[in-house]
């Protein structure tokens, strides 16, 4: 019989890792990788059901961390969720198919963002697609930050089959994006990537154009505006970031 592993990463994700796994108890297993939790997360994701491993977050970053998890399961299909997204009850049924058939395949899943309690349908937290779901041994990861994936496998899009809370608080928000920025920096700044003052601006500028013009976030009222020049913010602190390790590379030589 063909098995599917729902497959979990975390880190202090009390809060969210109840919702996910229920909305996951479909799966033939759940599998929680977690990179240091200090709080009630392998509590309540045992308490499901859910097999937590512990595995420190190393250099190789989130792709290392879901490479490692490929390697925590025999199940022959696989789907990838963040604790704080939710499988949508109406995709059950079709993901239940594609593993019963076993066509090997690699599929992106839509993915709704809701911000703030609110449901975004333009700007940069549209919806989006994210390749989650395929054959165990027929992808690898790569990127420290925004991974990817390596497949040879024809890849096929699914509609409406996540539920994305990605921010419920400003406190969230702030803390993330400081988060990203710095892995972020530190990625361009390993790869030696060169930014000046004026290439500062301007890709926040172009950030926050990209978000509220191009992808047209001024649909979604003000908070469209709010997270677009969050965006442009969010763009300077990256670059920014940058430019300071290469000062203290300096000071240091």
């Amino acid at each position: 019989m063909v098995r599917l592993a729902v497959i979990i990463l975390t880190k202090d994700e009390e809060n969210n890792i109840e919702d996910c796994i229920k909305s996951a108890s479909f799966a033939d297993e759940i599998v929680v990788i977690d990179s240091g939790s200090t709080d009630a997360t392998q509590a309540k994701a045992e308490a499901l059901g859910a097999r937590f491993v512990v595995h420190p977050m190393g250099e190789a970053g989130f792709a290392g961390q879901r490479n490692f998890a490929l390697t925590q399961t025999k199940a022959e299909w696989v789907l990838f969720l963040d604790a704080d997204e939710r499988i949508v009850p109406s995709a059950v049924e079709t993901i239940g198919r594609i593993v019963s058939e076993n066509i090997p395949m690699a599929y992106r899943m839509q993915r709704k963002n809701v911000v703030m309690g609110k449901m975004m349908h333009h700007g940069g937290h549209r919806p989006d697609y994210v390749a989650r779901f395929y054959p165990r041994t027929g992808i690898k990861w790569h990127g420290r930050v925004h991974e990817g994936i390596d497949t040879d496998l024809a890849i096929k899009d699914l509609p409406n089959c996540i539920y994305h809370y990605t921010y419920t608080t400003w406190q969230q928000y702030f803390a993330k994006t400081n988060h990203y920025t710095s892995l972020s920096a530190q990625s361009m700044f390993a790869r030696r990537k060169k930014i000046s003052s004026i290439s500062v601006l301007s890709h926040a500028f172009f950030a926050f154009i990209k978000s509220y013009i191009l992808k047209q976030g001024f649909r979604d009222g003000y908070l469209g505006l709010v997270m677009s020049i969050l965006a442009a913010v969010a763009a300077m602190m990256k670059y920014l970031k940058l430019q300071n390790l290469y000062r203290l590379e300096n000071e240091t030589n």
